[in-house]
């Protein structure tokens, strides 16, 4: 293998011709001229070239020594890449990274976690898996996924998990309220009524593991009722043209409920509401992992 030149008499070279002098040379290096000048000779030991000739003026760059100072300028630069390039790569963090999705993706902030993902960590590949709120803690557990959104009732944060194998680590990142809507025309039986009245009127139902059974199952139970269920659905937008059919009653987050009464005419049971919020859950064994660590870094900028 050829020997290699020492990078620090390559970059003294540049900055004297750069500068025009030793003294100039040695000030934008922080080094003495006696250093700078001793790199200059080195540099021309080992090229068996004279770089620089004295005149009246000082220091002048021979013509030998013009012709390499392109070669020489274009070193310095792969070495600024090549430290670029290492630093980024420090803390890299590439893999597959699974995300259980919920809802819809503006509400979560999908797009900006991706983006952000992408940016940072380019080489982590994202898998969406898309399915109910329950659905995410068994998919936790089975390996499904690694991490995803989940909706709860703002106290069971803390209990997301509780009593079983794995234990789950969970960030709330929003709250809000689901609201009940009812078909247009139903105002008169909704707007004013509690729990126990809308309980009587048709419902249109969601499996077990959804949100919207766990909360309205909660608060019916409360109450000491259960809801007149007429249809089952496991899809919002299913749902929600359900309640503009005239079918039923069902659940919806607030600004949902308010774009659906101003768009379509449909009426919100102003007397009551489903307290909730949004978390992003992984295992609590897994939390620390790079990848999952990473993300949620990246979580909280999101949002």
């Amino acid at each position: 293998m050829d020997r290699i030149f020492n990078i620090n008499n390559i970059l003294a070279f540049v900055t004297i011709a750069r500068e025009g002098s030793v003294s100039r040379a040695a000030e934008v290096l922080n080094l003495t001229q006696p250093a700078i000048s001793h790199q200059i000779k080195r540099l021309s030991e080992e090229t068996e070239i004279t770089l620089f000739s004295r005149s009246a003026t000082g220091l002048k760059i021979t013509p030998d020594g013009s012709a390499l100072l392109e070669k020489a300028e274009h070193v310095l630069h792969a070495m600024a890449e090549f430290r670029r390039h290492a630093s980024q790569r420090v803390g890299h963090v590439s893999g597959k990274l699974k995300i259980g999705t919920i809802v819809d993706p503006e509400f979560i902030r999908l797009g900006r976690l991706l983006a952000l993902l992408r940016k940072e960590h380019p080489d982590i590949e994202t898998e969406l898996v898309h399915g109910v709120s329950g659905d995410i803690l068994k998919w936790l557990r089975q390996g499904r996924v690694d991490a995803g959104f989940y909706l709860c009732a703002p106290d069971d944060v803390a209990r997301i998990g509780a009593g079983t194998e794995d234990a789950v680590h969970a960030i709330k990142l929003a709250d809000f309220n689901y609201r009940v809507i009812a078909p247009a025309g139903w105002g008169t039986q909704v707007e004013t009524v509690g729990w126990t009245a809308l309980a009587t009127l048709p419902w249109i139902g969601t499996p077990d593991t959804s949100v919207h059974h766990r909360l309205l199952n909660s608060v019916f139970k409360d109450h000491d009722c259960k809801p007149n269920v007429v249809a089952l659905v496991d899809q919002e937008s299913s749902m929600l043209e359900m309640v503009r059919s005239g079918i039923g009653l069902s659940l919806c987050r607030d600004s949902i409920a308010l774009h659906q009464k101003q768009t379509f005419g449909l009426a919100i049971a102003d007397a009551v509401s489903v307290p909730a919020c949004l978390c992003f859950v992984t295992l609590d064994r897994r939390k620390d992992s790079l990848i999952l660590s990473e993300t949620l870094k990246l979580l909280h900028r999101s949002w």
